[in-house]
Formats: structure tokens, C-alpha cells, sequence
């Protein structure tokens, strides 16, 4: 396999790149992405067997199934990180491993419907409270302490937008390379 392939399969809809002004246009369309994605990821998976569940997007990847956990945990993660930021002055978040996470049997081995239920459920929240964010919210930061970098909310929404849309094109792709839509 070529460098150029396996890069696709890693980042199959490329690396988020934040514009460098954000616009209402970019948030209330990021917005929708996160609005919709919970229903349109279930929608994608639902049919499949516990062994395509099983299997890794892609070459030491996760499994589908280590997917949807992780995009449950880390949407949970985000959501809490735009409270933090929205109720303290630039607040240090706690970082995690998301590898790790992904090994621990919950990840490995619950039914999906626990980790759909509960990215449904995060969104709905996180939704109504990104839509009502004015400009003053959406310029608040956190600061992440893996190199002490901030992260203003706004941008957070898109970088959000996009995790979800980069994890959907994982399982996408392996259910085309397969067959299996």
C-alpha cells in the first residue's frame, strides 16, 4: 500500500483546517453537521453483524464497534469542555487517552445501541447550547494541556464537526471496501 492510500484511510476526508476568520455561516453549518450526525451515524451501522463490528476501518485501526464508543466518549469530553469554557475563565480541561479508552471492554465489546444512545443524547445537548451561544460565548477558550494550547469554543465546533464527519468516512469506507452498504 502506498503512503499516499494509507493516509487516506487514516484521514479520509483530510485533516480539519480551521478557517482563519469564522463566520456565521461556518458555525451554523458546523451546527447542523453536529445536529444531524448522531441519527446518520446510526443509520450507517444499525444493520451491521457483530462481526463487521468487529472488524478494524482499517490496518491496527479500531473496530467499528471501538469507534462509536470513542466518538461517544470524546463528543462527552467536548461537550464538557464547552461548559467548563463557558463557566470558568480559560480553565485548564483534563486531557485523556483515547487509545486506551478504546482497549477497555466497554469499548470492546458493549452493544453499540449503549454508545448511539448516549452520542444522541450528548448532541442533543450540546446543540441546544451551541445554539444559543452568543458572540461572546463562542470566543471564550479552554486551554488544553497538552501544549498548553487554547482553544476557542468556536473553533472547537468545527474541529467537533469534523471529528464526527472523519470517524463516519472510517466506517463509510470500510463498509464500500467490503460490501457491506
Amino acid at each position: 500500500m502506498t503512503e499516499q492510500e494509507l493516509k487516506f484511510l487514516k484521514f479520509p476526508i483530510g485533516q480539519f483546517d480551521c478557517p482563519s476568520t469564522i463566520t456565521k455561516d461556518h458555525i451554523n453549518s458546523w451546527i447542523s453537521i453536529l445536529e444531524h450526525f448522531p441519527r446518520r451515524l446510526e443509520n450507517l451501522v444499525k444493520h451491521l453483524s457483530k462481526d463487521q463490528l468487529d472488524t478494524p476501518y482499517r490496518e491496527h485501526g479500531w473496530t467499528v464497534r471501538q469507534v462509536l464508543h470513542h466518538l461517544s466518549d470524546s463528543h462527552q469530553h467536548s461537550y464538557i469542555r464547552f461548559k467548563w469554557a463557558l463557566t470558568e475563565d480559560k480553565p485548564i480541561i483534563k486531557d485523556y487517552n483515547e487509545k486506551t479508552w478504546a482497549e477497555l471492554m466497554d469499548a470492546k465489546t458493549a452493544p453499540i445501541q449503549m454508545a448511539l444512545d448516549h452520542l444522541k443524547s450528548t448532541h442533543y445537548k450540546l446543540v441546544y447550547l451551541l445554539k444559543n451561544m452568543n458572540e461572546n460565548d463562542l470566543n471564550k477558550s479552554f486551554i488544553h494541556p497538552v501544549g498548553k494550547t487554547e482553544v476557542v469554543l468556536k473553533n472547537n465546533i468545527g474541529s467537533y464537526a469534523w471529528h464526527g464527519s472523519h470517524h463516519y468516512a472510517h466506517i463509510e469506507n470500510l463498509l464500500k471496501r467490503e460490501s457491506w452498504s
